[in-house]
């Protein structure tokens, strides 16, 4: 799976590698679900916007947070599929974590992997715009609590529109299935893949789904302090003694 990545790269090179306006993008060495992230959605690559990791459909009467979505299933299953036919996105990250032995826990030991020169690359992703339920706020004979009118017209305190993300996961490539069964799918931005993965048809897209080669990946332990999500420190991405 994917369950956390770093994005510590400087706006500036995040801005040029992706040619897209980035903000007021802060260094993170711990990006975590429920987190609200910079992703570069298919509607507008010019621009990364903030959505939150873990995705919830249009449809759900509450919320998901699906923070993965596996590369096999992921245009049959209900929650995933208009998703992936209609709203594809960039995940930016310079690298990301997994724990060997498998969920995060007691005992397990924290690898990161990444490049060998720490480059940001584009994990595969999927988002949508999730609008949570209106509460209850009417009884009988009494119309809309606070309305005025009683006419159950919408209030200024309507819930606002949630955008979301996944990550889309695949087997795993050489270096990474020593530590885990799963990998985020990276794309090859020199293979054109970023592009077709944001403009192409589901089918192209589907064909994206394949681990990255590990040739130019490297992994190495780190503190098991990355395992709080509220933990986030540049000490975080250094190499510690392994088991």
């Amino acid at each position: 799976m994917c369950g956390r990545y770093t994005l510590f790269t400087p706006t500036a090179d995040l801005e040029a590698r992706f040619g897209a306006d980035f903000g007021d993008h802060e260094p993170s060495y711990n990006c975590a679900p429920g987190q609200s992230l910079p992703v570069i959605a298919d509607e507008d690559p010019t621009v990364s916007t903030r959505m939150e990791w873990g995705l919830t459909p249009s449809w759900a009467d509450e919320s998901f947070d699906l923070i993965n979505a596996r590369a096999e299933t992921v245009r049959e299953k209900r929650s995933f599929a208009d998703a992936f036919e209609r709203r594809r996105c960039l995940v930016p990250a310079d690298g990301f974590y997994e724990w060997v032995g498998g969920d995060r826990g007691s005992g397990k030991t924290p690898y990161r992997v990444a490049f060998e020169d720490d480059r940001p690359f584009a994990m595969a992703g999927i988002y949508e715009r999730w609008e949570p339920p209106e509460p209850e706020t009417t009884q009988t004979g009494l119309g809309t609590f606070g309305g005025g009118n009683g006419d159950g017209a919408a209030g200024a305190d309507d819930p606002d529109v949630v955008e979301t993300f996944a990550v889309v996961t695949t087997e795993p490539n050489d270096l990474v299935e020593d530590l885990h069964h799963r990998m985020a799918v990276i794309l090859d931005p020199n293979a054109g893949e970023e592009k077709t993965w944001l403009r192409g048809d589901a089918d192209e897209a589907a064909a994206l789904l394949d681990p990255y080669p590990s040739d130019e990946l490297t992994a190495h332990p780190v503190s098991t302090r990355v395992n709080s999500p509220s933990v986030d420190a540049p000490d975080l991405i250094e190499p510690v003694a392994g088991d």
